[in-house]
């Protein structure tokens, strides 16, 4: 994949829900957390980990998955559809208890997504942000590892692309501005 510009990655990225079953080595993954967390944080509070499953560790994910949705019995299914995925990461930010401190870091966690997603991209790596129900659940967090005080922001699939969706048609950003030049 030859080198973009940072426009055309943004505009050329999709998100991916078919994955080749090449590994991806985790020492990549760590490469684009490691570009990722460059993203705009207030006051560098960097409010952000990971757990990263891969190989035989994506059977935990599935059964903790699994568990919160029809109560496990889909749970062939799943595995059928999370197994071949090369790699799982649950992006968790630590909940501050102060409102302005919790949405700025929301944001600049969602921010760290979007910048290791377009940085997978750019590695011909693809990605796609999953927030199903179940990450909401009490028993779910606990047995991914996530602590009280903690949000889980996403989790992503990660692997090399088996097909690219075409693209979507955005609306114009000129269709949605305001422009405000006088008092």
């Amino acid at each position: 994949m030859e080198t973009y510009k940072v426009a055309n990655i943004i505009k050329e990225r999709r998100s991916i829900k078919e994955f080749k079953k090449d590994p991806i080595p985790k020492e990549v993954i760590c490469e684009l957390l490691n570009t990722a967390v460059w993203a705009p944080n207030h006051g560098l509070r960097e409010p952000w980990r990971f757990v990263l499953f891969m190989n035989e560790g994506k059977e935990k994910l599935v059964a903790a998955i699994a568990q919160e949705t029809n109560n496990g019995k889909n749970i062939d299914r799943l595995r059928e559809k999370l197994l071949p995925i090369p790699a799982h990461l649950l992006v968790i930010m630590k909940e501050d208890p102060r409102q302005k401190q919790w949405e700025e870091d929301l944001k600049a966690t969602s921010a760290l997504i979007q910048n290791f997603q377009l940085a997978a991209w750019e590695k011909g790596i693809g990605v796609i942000w999953k927030t199903g129900a179940y990450i909401y659940s009490p028993s779910f967090r606990q047995k991914v590892g996530v602590e009280p005080g903690e949000k889980i922001v996403g989790l992503l699939h990660i692997g090399y692309p088996a097909s690219i969706p075409e693209p979507k048609q955005r609306t114009n950003a000129e269709e949605k501005l305001t422009i405000i030049e006088s008092y």
